[in-house]
């Protein structure tokens, strides 16, 4: 950091399984994905290129390796194994992982229809060889999932070999754990949290109002994803306090009166 401040959370190192921070490249040119890492580098940890844009993004392998080799992972975005699944290619699929030299992969069903059973199978095969993020919840906006469903899915997904599961927002923040006007649905993630380890998940939270949210009901450190990348820094100041939104949350009780 540039300066000592005091009464700043305690911040997880990189490389880190908590308090992570996924960023969502929508097909950044290679020339402005190291842009984003000069500035962002050391702040992020995970890059997922969004939905299927790594089928049009140019010069993607040198875009991988360049995330690569800094400290990053980097995993397709969940539509495009959705789109292998319903072509019936898990196994070119698979083939492509190794093609781009991926370690990590997300596994979903947000698009499509899967039987939960071979969901877990597609999980527990790809975990023997790569690092799994698998997501719960529907990228169609009215489908409700009952808070007992997202907890035993969760559980039986990390229990197949899930690394993290990642609780569905899509990209736009209002579907998924949140309602259609970006606010979360309370009673469910206090009830997934009651039952699945917060550092197991990871919320996708591209909004800012919803980075509040997750920050002040869990801590600086809970794992947030789906952050636009022009957007990691001002969420790590809202992690640290250091923006009105989370001004107060670390400072002593004496800063109180000068709280407006």
């Amino acid at each position: 950091m540039n300066f000592d401040l005091p009464f700043l959370p305690e911040r997880t190192e990189r490389p880190r399984t908590n308090g992570l921070t996924m960023v969502m490249d929508k097909g950044l040119s290679l020339r402005s994905a190291e842009n984003f890492l000069d500035a962002n580098g050391t702040l992020t940890d995970i890059v997922k290129l969004g939905f299927g844009t790594s089928y049009l993004t140019k010069d993607l392998k040198a875009k991988i390796k360049l995330y690569h080799d800094n400290d990053m992972k980097v995993y397709l975005g969940g539509t495009l194994f959705e789109a292998f699944i319903a072509r019936n290619m898990f196994d070119d699929f698979r083939r492509l992982l190794d093609e781009l030299s991926l370690e990590t992969v997300e596994v979903s069903d947000g698009s499509i229809h899967l039987e939960h059973d071979v969901k877990l199978e597609h999980i527990s095969t790809l975990a023997k060889n790569y690092r799994v993020l698998s997501e719960v919840g529907s990228k169609e906006e009215g489908i409700l999932i009952a808070p007992a469903k997202w907890v035993k899915m969760m559980d039986t997904e990390l229990k197949a070999g899930s690394w993290k599961v990642i609780a569905e927002a899509r990209e736009s923040g209002n579907v998924g754990i949140y309602r259609p006007n970006g606010t979360a649905h309370v009673v469910l993630v206090n009830k997934i949290l009651a039952k699945v380890a917060a550092e197991d998940i990871l919320w996708e939270a591209p909004q800012k109002a919803q980075q509040v949210w997750f920050i002040k009901l869990i801590g600086a450190n809970v794992n947030l994803g789906n952050i636009a990348p022009f957007d990691v820094i001002p969420l790590e100041t809202l992690r640290l306090g250091l923006r009105g939104d989370t001004f107060f949350e670390y400072l002593p009780e004496e800063a109180s009166s000068f709280r407006p």
